[in-house]
């Protein structure tokens, strides 16, 4: 692996404390509370973290130790994990809205010593689990609200431990720059843990090197400037946070923006205007969802010009994709339409300073990648793995397609191996699974290359383009090939559509199982004065029944013959990551879906017009219930309309 080369910048803490020396006076972080934005010069990040550091030494936390944090993104969480990284320790970073098995199973497995908790709904999860936790010392939390009342001796406020640390700095004025200086870059940083997409998740031990290398790879490739702005709202326990909000900004010197509430994130996004986005492929969709109810709900000559001029945009769009030139007219148009509708669209969303904007973590609709793109928004598609520190292969501005995730980072080598695998080589290869020698092993080739375990190919233009996972990626009973995220993607384009699993591997035929989404079906309802009490008593209406079929009918124009959706089966309940139905970063688990519903996967294919379903259901408590449920299985024609279908 290679190493960053100089001591002075090889970890995370000592870039830290390089921005404090350079760039003391300009904004390292902003947290908006209370509807206030809060800046924090990179020199008061770094006096934060210094002190917190110490904190925990007076704490007892040393070299080797894990620290965790808990809660949506918060300034002082991002500096529990850099305290404790300065001290030679781990951050082991959660997701906020995990239940108590799961955190259990990190926080046993990681031998956490010390979790930093956002507020007292997140500790009462962590008090809630004390007992059974034989590695947890302390639990510190940042938001004092409510906190009053609780007396138990390892809880700590977040203030509490850097005035402690500020005395612990006084009898030890040398103790933290020792430390840091104490890092290496081959060092652990981060114990980060996977979604778990095929069954329990696995930490995977991410060096300082790993991340600096990795973000210095990407700054090459991309326009990253210091002191852009940047919204930190992704969840912490995601890996693509880490490398993103805490490893990239380091490196750059860009600022970090955490948002006052996940409710809020939309119109911060609008306040903040920033300077890049990075956003899953569901943030996207739910965008164009939003944008598409909206013109649907304007005035006839505004819903006409809005559909005017996006047509115009897509027509550019795809002759610009094809590599020809623009006619003069379409062009003219297109100014027109950036005064009339796009400018003010991105304006709307928030986009209207931001030179470049990523999407990945799952693969995103041809049709919402181009839409995007027509407007204005400057859209690329990047592939990574968790065990290759979140970011492997990314598009160039003028190159970027929906068909392809870009080229490798610089340093990074990939390869096709057997079945298709996406193979990589690189300087952000972790180090291997924490407690887990064998599945290390098997995560590694013979002569060294990480199997990443998605199928893929290099297009001629030497363009990464990722089909399916592999274990995914099959064939009709006639031999088609089959891979169920092109349909589903497809499916998830429609309004209506909240989320699709897609079946057809050794079958027949392709069938599927549609989540409706409730906002724009809820709408869609009270417009044509359709009563409903719950998601399910909507999901079971027949007219709402005869929309997706006719969306799915529209949908499978676009589809090859062979690959149309024949029959789908309408969800009464929405897919939850509380029911191991999804991961946290909203990956459906395949292998567990299809044993949950397998009576309604042999009822697609069986001809049935009913599947009977019992299943089991989580609460956010932890609490569980099973529901009982008859679920309609309904046939599509490849072409039909609403009307069509309702006659």
């Amino acid at each position: 692996m290679k190493l960053v080369a100089d001591p002075a910048t090889n970890t995370l803490p000592k870039l830290l404390r390089r921005n404090a020396r350079e760039w003391g006076r300009l904004p390292g972080m902003r947290e908006k509370d209370r509807g206030i934005w809060q800046a924090y010069s990179w020199r008061q990040c770094q006096a934060h973290v210094r002190e917190l550091a110490l904190g925990l030494a007076a704490l007892g936390f040393k070299r080797g130790d894990k620290l965790s944090v808990l809660g949506d993104n918060r300034a002082r969480l991002y500096w529990s994990q850099l305290a404790a990284q300065a001290l030679g320790g781990m951050a082991v970073p959660l997701y906020q809205d995990s239940i108590a098995s799961e955190l259990k199973h990190v926080l046993t497995h990681a031998e956490v010593s010390v979790v930093a908790a956002e507020d007292q709904e997140q500790v009462d999860k962590i008090l809630s689990l004390r007992h059974e936790l034989p590695h947890l010392r302390w639990i510190l939390y940042e938001d004092p609200r409510g906190m009053s009342g609780y007396r138990e001796r390892f809880l700590k406020s977040m203030p509490e431990v850097e005035s402690a640390g500020r005395d612990f700095g006084k009898a030890h004025p040398d103790y933290y720059d020792t430390e840091v200086d104490q890092g290496r870059a081959e060092d652990v940083a981060l114990i980060a843990y996977t979604s778990g997409t095929t069954g329990r998740s696995k930490g995977v031990l991410l060096s300082h090197g790993n991340m600096i290398a990795t973000s210095e790879s990407f700054a090459a490739v991309e326009s990253i400037r210091r002191g852009d702005n940047w919204l930190c709202y992704l969840p912490m326990g995601w890996v693509g946070d880490s490398m993103f909000s805490l490893s990239s900004s380091l490196v750059v010197g860009a600022t970090c923006n955490c948002p006052e509430s996940p409710e809020t994130v939309q119109r911060d996004l609008r306040e903040l205007g920033p300077s890049a986005l990075l956003a899953p492929p569901r943030i996207w969709e739910n965008m164009l969802t939003g944008l598409q109810v909206k013109a649907s709900d304007a005035s006839p000559l505004k819903r006409r010009l809005y559909e005017y001029f996006r047509a115009a945009a897509e027509r550019r769009e795809l002759i610009r994709s094809d590599g020809k030139p623009v006619p003069a007219h379409l062009k003219l148009l297109c100014k027109l339409g950036e005064i009339l509708v796009y400018g003010p669209v991105r304006d709307q969303l928030g986009l209207r300073n931001a030179r470049w904007c990523l999407t990945g973590g799952a693969p995103l609709g041809p049709d919402t990648f181009r839409f995007f793109r027509s407007f204005g928004v400057n859209l690329k598609q990047i592939y990574g793995a968790t065990e290759a520190s979140a970011l492997i292969a990314t598009q160039a501005d003028n190159t970027a397609d929906p068909n392809t995730v870009g080229r490798t980072l610089p340093g990074v080598d990939v390869r096709i191996g057997e079945l298709g695998e996406v193979q990589v080589k690189g300087p952000g290869v972790f180090l291997g699974y924490y407690k887990q020698e064998e599945a290390t092993r098997d995560a590694m080739t013979a002569d060294g290359w990480l199997r990443t375990g998605d199928a893929g190919l290099i297009d001629p233009r030497g363009e990464l383009a990722i089909i399916d996972r592999a274990k995914d990626v099959g064939k009709l009973a006639d031999g088609t090939p089959f891979a169920p995220q092109f349909i589903e993607n497809k499916l998830k384009f429609s309004p209506y559509v909240r989320e699709a699993v897609a079946f057809g591997d050794r079958r027949p035929f392709v069938t599927a199982m549609i989540v409706i989404d409730i906002s724009t079906v809820g709408k869609w309802a009270e417009g044509q004065n359709l009563p409903y009490t719950s998601f399910m008593d909507l999901s079971l209406k027949p007219q709402v029944a005869n929309l997706i079929i006719a969306e799915v009918g529209k949908i499978n124009r676009t589809l090859p013959p062979a690959s149309r959706v024949v029959r789908i089966v309408l969800l009464n309940k929405e897919l939850e990551a509380d029911d191991a139905e999804m991961t946290r970063t909203r990956k459906v688990r395949r292998g567990f879906v299809a044993e949950k519903y397998a009576p309604v996967v042999a009822a697609l294919y069986a001809g049935a017009k009913q599947a009977k379903l019992t299943m089991e259901i989580t609460f956010e408590d932890g609490r569980k219930s099973s529901l009982a449920s008859t679920l309609a299985v309904h046939h599509v024609a490849p072409a039909a309309s609403v009307s069509e279908v309702a006659a």
